[in-house]
């Protein structure tokens, strides 16, 4: 029987841990950990460097940045080579124009004082949002005689029919007041008072959610619920009410890829039905709510829900400035 000496295990042990010291870690893009919905068309790139030892330091980094994530030959958009540099903090994005909706996935790797190279970081990701008008499909839609101060708090739903395996879904979607969207029966993200207070006659703040776990093959169902916020609610002093507007409303679309590449959207549009007979009978970004729980609209935005007394919506197309 043949023993190994214990100053040989030291040793493997050792080079194992020197062969991986240094490494880079922790990427984000634009500050944000795999970011969706990213609008700059020059995002930047930053990362942490990881080592043992005392006094260590980056010389240089190389980031590739590729439409898929395998960094395939042909699918690559940036290749720095090897830059002499210890900057590792929001760099810029050099490589080829980026695209609407599309994911882009990124490594890195540096090298240090000691000539030390590190291997590929894991990698991380960002994805582009809707970056021109002519990538909006989706219509506004609002709910007929929702122009009340204090008016209850409009729902609205539509159901659709999938027939094929999902591989991703995206979600892009604003409105004029406050929205909550649902997807078969659940809250969709954990934001609140989205999409956020802006000058509304001239911007607006949308969000994109990844949905691709709340949606089925066969039936859908989709619903919001709006809420009057900064836009048509009481603002500071004296009667300063509905400032922006007085009528609330959606606007969404759903991209839809399935397993086999084709695509399909999902959007605001007249196929829509509205209700506000729920429980929010009045809602105000400073004056509260009043809640009638025994009015509570239940399994609305899920599939096979009577929908006969619902009406119809009033539709427009946004005005890009």
């Amino acid at each position: 029987m043949k023993h190994i000496s214990l100053t040989f295990v030291l040793f493997l042990l050792f080079f194992a841990a020197e062969s991986q010291d240094l490494a880079v870690r922790d990427l984000t893009c634009d500050h944000k950990v795999n970011p969706l919905g990213i609008d700059n068309l020059k995002p930047r790139m930053s990362w942490k460097i990881y080592g043992t030892g005392n006094n260590i330091l980056q010389t240089a980094y190389s980031i590739r940045v590729a439409t898929d994530n395998k960094f395939s030959a042909g699918k690559i958009a940036w290749e720095t080579g090897k830059v002499e540099s210890g900057e590792s903090v929001l760099i810029t994005y050099g490589g080829s124009g980026l695209k609407s909706g599309t994911k882009y996935y990124w490594q890195v790797r540096i090298w240090d004082n000691n000539g030390k190279a590190s291997k590929w970081s894991e990698t991380a990701s960002w994805e582009m949002g809707l970056l021109a008008e002519s990538d909006w499909k989706a219509k506004w839609i609002e709910m007929e005689g929702d122009t009340l101060q204090y008016a209850p708090a409009p729902h609205l739903r539509k159901e659709f029919n999938l027939g094929k395996s999902i591989s991703s879904a995206r979600v892009y979607v604003t409105s004029h007041g406050f929205y909550e969207l649902h997807i078969n029966g659940k809250k969709v993200g954990n934001q609140v008072l989205t999409p956020g207070w802006t000058s509304y006659g001239k911007r607006l703040q949308y969000q994109v959610y990844d949905v691709t776990g709340m949606l089925v093959k066969g039936g859908n169902a989709i619903g919001a619920i709006l809420g009057d916020g900064w836009y048509r609610g009481s603002l500071a002093w004296s009667k300063n009410w509905a400032i922006y507007g007085k009528t609330l409303g959606l606007f969404m679309q759903m991209k839809i890829i399935f397993t086999d590449g084709t695509e399909t959207l999902v959007t605001t549009d007249e196929s829509w039905r509205a209700n506000n007979e729920g429980a929010l009978r009045m809602n105000d970004i400073y004056n509260g709510e009043t809640y009638d729980a025994t009015r509570k609209l239940t399994g609305w935005s899920t599939t096979g829900y009577d929908e006969s007394k619902w009406k119809g919506v009033k539709t427009g197309n946004y005005k890009f400035n």
